[in-house]
């Protein structure tokens, strides 16, 4: 084991990862509609897998935001069901395993269970669709533990538009802003990854609590519209929110972003999603790959993005967001959860104090969450629960 290796996993046992997306839930739905028997995370699932309790043990993670994803051909009533079923995995494997993980609400939760040992476990849904234009399931879903929502996922809804879909609100809609607002009445932190670069401006012009990007890398560093541009990175902390770099090759290394392209164009030929990451659909990844070799990011690439997203928004206001189980591809040396030693490795390497990395892997993201909760309880006093509608606020009723 390398000095710096060794020093990272020390780091780590003292200040270990929040990591602010992983998407287990959904791969288990996806792989064995949630049947915990046949995807014992307790042991190795390695092949299955980027994720199980000994490697989240591994690779130093103390805090987990699941999310508890729903692809966006779910909607209505279909979407929210279907959240309900991601949440209801989540608080099964907390109880299934409380030796190692336990569910948390509160920052102070995540500060409990780590000294008591355990994985905070957490959860944040992707993607508006999933309240079905309600702000009263937005309630409910709070109530059953989510502590953040990402506004979009991969395509525009009615209140806000997607980094990946042609622009129509241009940003939020008016109902999309009071959405905001009541997530900081609730102390759920507004997730800005996914979205558009308007609506990242939007939300924050909006919203008087800190928000989060729970995985989502720098645009400087590679030109992909689901990254950060800088003049949003630069608005992190007035705001106090916390930007968490992901891992996913696509979105860090620009090599990626075409070869990705023409890979997830050949899923689609064979019938499958271009997220599907069940065992036929990675076959047929597979087969890809072997015929196009694809281009490999590394923890360096990752650093590289860190390095930069510090730069602009400061030390702290950076995080960390692999969106494991949520990809195909990951780095090299970034494998699957128990690879965090090896990125702490590189910025050690990269003159980075023990001081600022303790910031990036736990006091930022567990802070932010604070500040949500304190900016919570000040709205809550001034205000209740908000009953406006979509039809009231964007002109739907005519």
């Amino acid at each position: 084991m390398s000095a710096s290796l060794e020093a990272a996993r020390a780091l780590l046992a003292e200040h270990p990862v929040v990591d602010g997306h992983n998407d287990l839930p959904w791969a288990l739905r996806e792989q064995v509609r949630y049947d915990l028997d046949r995807r014992d995370i307790a042991g190795d699932q390695t092949g299955h897998l980027h994720t199980d309790i000994p490697r989240l043990r591994a690779g130093g993670v103390g805090a987990q935001f699941w999310s508890v994803y729903v692809r966006t051909d779910y909607t209505g009533d279909q979407a929210v069901s279907a959240t309900l079923e991601q949440i209801d995995v989540v608080r099964r494997m907390a109880a299934r395993y409380p030796g190692d993980l336990r569910l948390a609400y509160t920052a102070d939760d995540m500060e409990a269970a780590r000294a008591d040992g355990r994985i905070a476990s957490l959860m944040g849904a992707e993607g508006g669709h999933s309240i079905n234009n309600s702000l009263a399931t937005l309630r409910a879903l709070y109530e059953l533990g989510v502590r953040y929502m990402t506004l979009t996922h991969n395509d525009n809804i009615d209140w806000a538009d997607s980094a990946t879909d042609e622009p129509r609100a241009h940003g939020l809609t008016a109902f999309g802003r009071e959405v905001v607002r009541e997530m900081n009445r609730l102390g759920m932190l507004v997730d800005l990854s996914h979205v558009s670069a308007d609506t990242m401006r939007d939300a924050l012009d909006t919203s008087v609590a800190p928000v989060v990007f729970s995985h989502s890398s720098a645009r400087a560093v590679c030109d992909h519209p689901r990254n950060i541009p800088d003049d949003v990175l630069e608005r992190l902390p007035a705001n106090g929110g916390v930007a968490m770099a992901t891992f996913v090759p696509k979105f860090i290394l620009p090599e990626a972003v075409d070869w990705t392209l023409r890979a997830d164009e050949n899923m689609r030929a064979h019938g499958f999603h271009h997220l599907d990451t069940t065992a036929e659909g990675m076959a047929v990844h597979r087969a890809f790959e072997a015929g196009n070799p694809r281009p490999l990011a590394t923890a360096a690439t990752v650093a590289d993005h860190l390095d930069h997203m510090r730069e602009v928004a400061g030390v702290d206001h950076i995080g960390i967001g692999g969106d494991f189980d949520g990809t195909a591809f990951t780095p090299a040396d970034l494998a699957d959860v128990s690879g965090y030693p090896n990125l702490i490795a590189e910025l050690l390497d990269r003159k980075w104090s023990t001081a600022d990395l303790a910031k990036l892997t736990w006091q930022n993201a567990v802070r932010t969450l604070r500040g949500a909760e304190d900016v919570a309880r000040a709205v809550q006093d001034g205000r209740g629960p908000s009953v406006a509608t979509i039809d009231q606020l964007d002109g739907l009723d005519g």
